[in-house]
């Protein structure tokens, strides 16, 4: 009898969705991956239940991958269980790894988030203050909701996580070398990222327009510049977060004339990607004084989105200090 295919699992918690997007966009070789592999759990693309994982044996998932942050407590009991089913975990694109963009109303707490969703948006008709209650009674019997958390986490913060797989999505190849590694058991050290350790910036094809000094007066947004399709955006005044990002993705953003967003997080060298560019920025300032530093600074819109755009959760900052806002 042949050896049967390793079990692998796809699981979707608190994010946009995108990272199931990516394997959809394997095209022809998400065939490769179903030859090589059974699709036991992936409920947003075929027909499984919760029954249908907890009927499982414990361990007899090879390896799942999690895309998205924990938000709500159904999300950490899903990821608890599929911890429990499967060998392996691969922490899997930018939200499941770092947070994400979700992770960036983690600068709010639920009441805020709340309050301004269902009551004071300019589109939000709410005469009767009605918000998500966690239980409710209907027709004699008790509905339940998930508790919203205060907090967007990283998956590691609530399970074990053996790899991560980074990006906004994973692109096609990073996603066919992590499951080629896994099929062949060729997987580096546990805990590692399955991407190369080297900033986007060592394979910009723009990095060589750098000129030896960047100096930066003024930070322009991108639908604000006609933007030179082969310079360093850097150089053309535009924040591009290369300096303190993993490459690796394929520099999609950056052949599309966009700067990079930092989705793919930082190299291992680096512990906090946010304070990482920040240093690395505050060098490239063309200021005598004060003031003028704060001119430039004022000049970037949304500093925080900017720096921490994936990573707020997992840096040093995690959240804001509410009593800080209100």
């Amino acid at each position: 009898m042949d050896n049967p295919k390793p079990k692998v699992a796809f699981y979707w918690c608190a994010s946009c969705g995108g990272c199931e997007e990516a394997i959809v966009d394997l095209g022809q070789d998400i065939l490769k991956v179903v030859e090589a592999v059974d699709i036991v759990y992936w409920p947003v693309a075929l027909d499984f239940k919760k029954k249908d994982l907890e009927a499982m044996p414990d361990g007899s998932i090879a390896a799942a991958f999690i895309n998205g942050g924990i938000r709500m407590s159904e999300q950490e009991e899903m990821a608890h269980l599929v911890r429990r089913k499967s060998q392996m975990v691969i922490a899997f694109g930018a939200c499941a790894h770092l947070g994400g963009i979700p992770g960036l109303a983690n600068f709010w707490d639920k009441s805020t988030i709340f309050r301004t969703v269902y009551h004071t948006t300019a589109s939000t008709v709410n005469p009767e203050g009605t918000e998500p209650q966690r239980e409710t009674t209907l027709d004699g019997h008790v509905l339940t909701l998930p508790e919203f958390w205060d907090s967007v986490l990283p998956l590691d913060a609530v399970i074990d996580v053996d790899y991560y797989l980074p990006g906004c999505a994973p692109n096609k190849d990073l996603i066919l070398q992590a499951v080629t590694a896994i099929l062949e058991g060729k997987l580096p050290a546990k805990g590692a990222v399955l991407a190369p350790n080297k900033s986007c910036c060592d394979d910009c094809a723009r990095n060589k327009t750098k000129p030896e000094k960047i100096l930066i007066q003024k930070v322009k947004r991108p639908h604000e510049v006609n933007l030179d399709p082969e310079t360093c955006f850097l150089t053309q005044g535009v924040i591009c977060m290369g300096p303190a990002t993993r490459g690796g993705c394929g520099e999609r953003c950056i052949e599309g004339n966009m700067p990079c967003r930092g989705c793919m997080g930082p190299t291992d060298q680096v512990h906090d990607q946010g304070a990482k560019f920040l240093s690395a920025f505050a060098s490239l300032i063309d200021a005598d004084d004060e003031g003028q530093v704060e001119r430039v600074l004022g000049s970037i819109a949304d500093p925080a989105g900017t720096f921490y755009r994936f990573s707020l959760p997992s840096s040093i900052l995690k959240k804001k200090r509410m009593e800080a806002i209100r």
